[in-house]
């Protein structure tokens, strides 16, 4: 089964500096490239050696600073650095927030104890078709609400923004990973100048942002048949 999120302990500080390397980072994250291969070197040295040991060490605000001292890296540049990370693994949305759709639907995936995307996108991972009838839902219905599941998994789209994707022709996150950023951005604003599913305007860099960030998603979405 495809996973929701990347899994953090398949993913090295090597890895996570490459990332961050080569990323259009965000103006407020920028400072995380200042001694980046020293700072990894030395939260390595204290025997992290995943993600998933940097997110745990970085939790709370005892252990971080516990790594602070035994790394000898500020603390503020942890908690920059926990930000940063933490955005790789967008928290899933609560289904309530895609309430645009009939509220029938969205009652019967909390009877069956799906409440939110993370859990429809696992539950749908065996076709979209077969949770329908399993639910007694309208398929289409179903299917575009998987389709904002699975596109929620890309750092900073919510489910609004992930409903213009959809109506901009990109119904996963592979599809966004594949797409040209110029076309896209443009797909998006004619898909939302109409229906107006957010506000404010999305750029071309915010746009290029998103690509890449998609890229790094588990690349298999769920089958729309039974």
């Amino acid at each position: 089964m495809t996973r929701y999120h990347l899994d953090d302990r398949s993913i090295d500080l090597a890895a996570l500096r490459t990332r961050l390397e080569t990323s259009d980072l965000i103006p407020s994250q920028e400072p995380l490239l200042d001694g980046l291969d020293a700072k990894l070197t030395a939260l390595r040295a204290t025997e992290l050696e995943s993600v998933a040991d940097l997110r745990a060490a970085l939790k709370s605000q005892s252990s971080l600073a516990s790594l602070s001292a035994a790394s000898g890296v500020d603390p503020e540049y942890l908690r920059l650095l926990k930000r940063a990370v933490g955005g790789f693994f967008p928290k899933p949305r609560p289904l309530s927030d895609v309430d645009w759709l009939d509220s029938d639907i969205v009652s019967r995936l909390k009877e069956a104890g799906i409440t939110n995307t993370q859990t429809l996108f696992d539950a749908a991972s065996n076709g979209t078709g077969a949770l329908a009838t399993d639910l007694g839902a309208d398929a289409n219905d179903l299917s575009d609400l998987v389709a904002i599941s699975d596109l929620c998994r890309i750092q900073w789209v919510s489910p609004k923004y992930a409903r213009a994707l959809l109506a901009a022709g990109h119904a996963s996150a592979v599809t966004v990973a594949r797409a040209d950023p110029e076309a896209l951005v443009q797909a998006i604003a004619t898909a939302n100048q109409g229906a107006k599913f957010y506000g404010g305007e999305v750029g071309l860099r915010d746009v290029r942002r998103l690509v890449a960030a998609a890229a790094y998603i588990p690349q298999t979405r769920p089958q729309p048949g039974p």
